[in-house]
C-alpha cells in the first residue's frame, strides 16, 4: 500500500514521515487524480436535481486524496527539494494543470453548479458565499468559453505551468551554483556572527558567501571590502540572468504574452484587469493610486539618505557615486553613529528560542493559544512541531522550519498540510512556517529576522484560528491584498516595548536587554525605511506595468524604462529584478499583485491603531473582535466588509506614511 494514499492514523493525522519515499509520489499523483476524476464525473453526471449538497458540498470533498498528497509534496519541494522532487514537480505541473481545466470545461458540471445558483434564494451566510466564489471560479477559468477558445485557454494554463514551475527551478539553481570564498583576511571587520556563518557555509573548505539572504544581506551590511561587496551584490541581483538552461528572461517573457492572450480570451483588456478584480483594489489605477502616494514622498527621503550616504563615502577617499553595493555598509554606520545602534550587540538578544517564546506569549496573551512541543516524524531533522491548544482543546499542529539550506527555496513563507474545516468532521489544520535563518549555535537574528518570523507566524495563525466549515474559504483562502493583514499585523507585537523586555534576553546570561538598547531599538524603527519603501514600490509598479499592457518586446528593456519613468535612485535596485522575481513568475499569486503587501499595510497600521486606542496592546476586547472578524472568518465575506466589521471603517493612508517615518513633520 501507499503510505500516501492510505488513512494517516499517526498524531494527529500528520503525514507518515519515513513511511514513503520520492519514489511513491508519481503513483501517488495517479491514483489520486483518478480519483478525484472520477468523483467530479459522478457530480456532473447525477441524475438528481442539483442542489448545495449534491454539488457544491460534493465538489468541496471530490479531491480528499489529491489535497492530501499535494499537501505534502509541494510542501517537500519548496522546502526541502532534491533533482527527484524537481523533475517530478516539473512532469506534475500541466497533468495538474491538465486537470484543472478539464474540471472547469466540464460544461455539465458548470450547469449544474448555475442550477444551484439560479434557485440560490434559501442560501445565506457560508453557503452563499461558497457558492458565489465557486461560481466566480469556473467563469474566471473559462467555463462559458467554447470550442477552439476553450481549447486554446487550456494550452495557456498548461504551458504557464510549466513556465513558472521552471522559472522557481531556476532561481534555485542560481542560489545553490554561486559561491565567493573568503581569505582569512577577507573577513577582517566582519561580526563574529557574520564570520560563523561564512565558515559554516563553507563546510570543511575556506569561508565564503553564498546567495542565501541570512549570510549576503550582512555581509554587504559590514564589509569594508568595497571589491567583495560589489562582486557578491551583482551575483545576488543575476539570479535568473546568467544565460544557459538557468536564464529566466525568456520564460518570464513568454510568461507575460500568454496570460495577456489568458485575459484577452476571458473578455478583459489585461492581465491585470483580470487579476484585480476579485481582489480590493479591484482597479489597476486603484493599485497605480496607491502606490504613487507612497512613492513621492519615498523617493524624497531616498534621496536625501542617498547623499548622506555619498557624503561618507567621499569621506573614505572613494570618488564617484554611491552604488547599490555600498548602501547597506554605510547605510549601517550611518546608524550605528545616529542610533548608538550595533546589529552585532543587538543580536544576542534575539535568539531564536527568545524569539519563538515571543511570538508564542504574545498568542497566549491576545487568543489564549498554548503551545506544547510534539515529538514526531517531520521531513526534516531541522524541522520543529507544537500541538496548538486552547482551554484543553486541540487547535492545531504548527511545524516551524527555520533554517537555510541548499535543498531550500530563498525566502520565508506559510503553508499548510491540512487546512480547517468543519465539514466531513472537524478537521484541524496542519500549518508550516519556512524561514531562512543562518543556523548556529546558537541561532541568534537580526532584527528583521525576527520581525520575518512574526510576519509568517501572523500567517499561520490565521490558518490555525480558522473557523468556517468549507475548506474553499478557510484560513488565507481570502483576496490576495487581504492576505498580507494578519501577518504584517503580528508585526507589530515586536515592537511592544513590554514584550522586548520580557523575552529580549541575553542568549549567554539570560539578562534582559538593557533599557538603552531597547530606548534605541524602537527609536530606530523607521530607520531606511525610505529604502525599503522605494524598492518595494519598484518591484510593485513593474509588476503592475508588465500585466497591465501587451507584453513587450523586450522585457529587460520594459522593466529599464519604467524604471527611469518613475526616477529610480541610481543607488537603489528594484527589490526583486523581473529574472528572479518568483513572487511573481513562479506561478500567478502574486501576479499584478505584489502591491498587496503595501495594501495590506494600510490596514495593518490601523488595525493596530485599535488595540492603541483600546489602552493596550493586549486589550481583550480588540483581540476578539480581530478574531472573529478576521483571522476565524476566513473568506466568509469580501474582504473590506470583513475590515469595516473589526474596525468600523475603512482606513487611509497616512497611518501608513506615519509608520514608515514619510510623513513631514507638522
Amino acid at each position: 500500500m501507499n503510505a500516501l494514499l492510505t488513512e494517516w492514523t499517526s498524531d494527529f493525522g500528520l503525514p507518515p514521515y519515513g513511511g514513503f519515499s520520492d519514489e511513491d509520489f508519481g503513483p501517488a499523483f495517479a491514483a489520486a487524480l483518478d480519483q478525484a476524476r472520477a468523483a467530479v464525473t459522478a457530480i456532473a453526471e447525477d441524475t438528481r436535481a442539483p442542489s448545495f449538497e449534491t454539488v457544491i458540498e460534493a465538489l468541496e470533498m471530490s479531491e480528499e486524496s489529491l489535497s492530501r498528497v499535494c499537501g505534502v509534496f509541494y510542501n517537500l519541494v519548496g522546502a526541502d527539494s532534491n533533482d527527484a522532487r524537481e523533475a517530478l514537480q516539473s512532469v506534475m505541473a500541466p497533468k495538474l494543470s491538465d486537470y484543472s481545466s478539464w474540471v472547469s470545461n466540464n460544461k455539465a458540471l458548470f450547469a449544474k453548479i448555475e442550477a444551484v445558483w439560479q434557485g440560490r434564494g434559501a442560501l445565506t451566510g457560508e453557503r452563499l458565499r461558497v457558492l458565489e466564489l465557486y461560481r466566480r471560479m469556473f467563469v474566471r477559468s473559462g467555463a462559458l468559453l467554447e470550442g477552439d477558445q476553450a481549447a486554446r485557454l487550456t494550452e495557456v494554463k498548461a504551458r504557464l505551468a510549466v513556465l513558472g514551475t521552471r522559472f522557481s527551478q531556476n532561481v534555485l539553481a542560481d542560489e545553490r551554483a554561486w559561491k565567493l570564498e573568503l581569505t582569512e583576511a577577507d573577513l577582517d571587520g566582519l561580526p563574529d556572527f557574520v564570520v560563523a556563518t561564512a565558515r559554516a557555509a563553507g563546510g570543511n573548505g575556506a569561508p565564503c558567501v553564498t546567495l542565501n539572504r541570512s549570510l549576503i544581506v550582512p555581509f554587504l551590511q559590514f564589509s569594508p571590502r568595497r571589491d567583495l561587496r560589489a562582486t557578491a551584490y551583482a551575483a545576488w541581483v543575476a539570479r535568473g540572468a546568467n544565460g544557459g538552461e538557468t536564464d529566466n528572461r525568456a520564460l518570464a517573457a513568454e510568461t507575460l504574452a500568454l496570460r495577456h492572450e489568458r485575459a484577452a480570451l476571458l473578455g478583459y483588456a489585461s492581465f491585470a484587469d483580470y487579476k484585480l478584480e476579485p481582489e480590493m483594489a479591484k482597479t489597476p489605477s486603484a493599485v497605480r493610486d496607491l502606490l504613487a502616494r507612497v512613492w513621492a514622498p519615498a523617493r524624497v527621503k531616498a534621496l536625501a539618505d542617498a547623499a548622506v550616504l555619498e557624503a561618507m563615502l567621499h569621506a573614505d577617499g572613494i570618488a564617484g557615486p554611491l552604488e547599490p553595493w555600498d548602501w547597506r555598509y554605510y547605510s549601517e554606520q550611518r546608524r550605528r553613529a545616529e542610533h548608538d545602534l550595533d546589529e552585532a550587540a543587538l543580536k544576542p538578544y534575539l535568539g531564536l528560542e527568545a524569539m519563538l517564546a515571543a511570538m508564542f506569549g504574545c498568542a497566549t496573551k491576545l487568543f489564549g493559544l498554548e503551545f506544547r512541543p510534539l515529538s514526531v516524524p517531520l521531513y526534516h531533522p531541522d524541522c520543529r512541531a507544537w500541538e496548538v491548544t486552547r482551554k484543553g482543546a486541540h487547535v492545531a499542529v504548527f511545524i516551524g522550519d527555520y533554517f537555510a539550506r541548499g535543498s531550500k527555496r530563498s525566502g520565508a513563507w506559510c503553508s499548510d498540510i491540512r487546512p480547517q474545516r468543519k465539514l466531513g468532521g472537524d478537521q484541524r489544520p496542519i500549518v508550516v512556517n519556512v524561514c531562512n535563518f543562518a543556523k548556529g549555535e546558537p541561532c541568534l537574528l537580526s532584527y528583521d529576522d525576527a520581525r520575518t518570523l512574526f510576519h509568517e507566524f501572523g500567517h499561520a495563525l490565521h490558518q490555525m484560528l480558522s473557523d468556517v466549515t468549507y475548506g474553499f474559504i478557510s484560513g488565507t483562502n481570502v483576496a490576495r491584498d487581504f492576505v498580507e493583514l494578519p501577518s504584517q499585523l503580528y508585526e507589530h507585537w515586536l515592537e511592544v516595548p513590554e514584550v522586548l523586555q520580557e523575552y529580549a534576553r541575553h542568549w549567554q546570561t539570560g539578562e534582559p536587554m538593557p533599557a538603552d538598547m531597547l530606548q534605541r531599538l524602537l527609536a530606530a524603527g523607521t530607520y531606511d525605511q525610505a529604502f525599503a519603501t522605494v524598492e518595494f514600490v519598484a518591484s510593485a509598479m513593474v509588476d503592475l506595468a508588465f500585466h497591465e499592457a501587451a507584453p513587450p518586446a523586450d522585457i529587460m528593456a520594459r522593466q529599464d524604462q519604467i524604471l527611469a519613468d518613475m526616477g529610480m535612485p541610481q543607488a537603489i535596485r528594484m527589490r526583486h529584478a523581473t529574472p528572479h522575481f518568483a513572487h511573481v513568475f513562479s506561478g500567478d499569486g502574486y501576479s499584478s499583485g505584489y502591491y498587496s503587501y503595501m495594501w495590506s499595510e494600510v490596514m495593518d497600521a490601523d488595525a493596530f491603531a485599535a488595540f492603541t486606542e483600546a489602552g493596550s496592546a493586549f486589550d481583550p476586547d480588540t483581540a476578539a473582535r480581530l478574531e472573529k472578524f478576521i483571522l476565524s472568518a476566513g473568506g466568509s465575506q469580501e474582504a473590506d466588509a470583513a475590515y469595516v466589521a473589526f474596525r468600523g471603517k475603512m482606513p487611509g493612508v497616512e497611518p501608513l506614511l506615519k509608520g514608515r517615518g514619510l510623513l513631514e513633520p507638522v
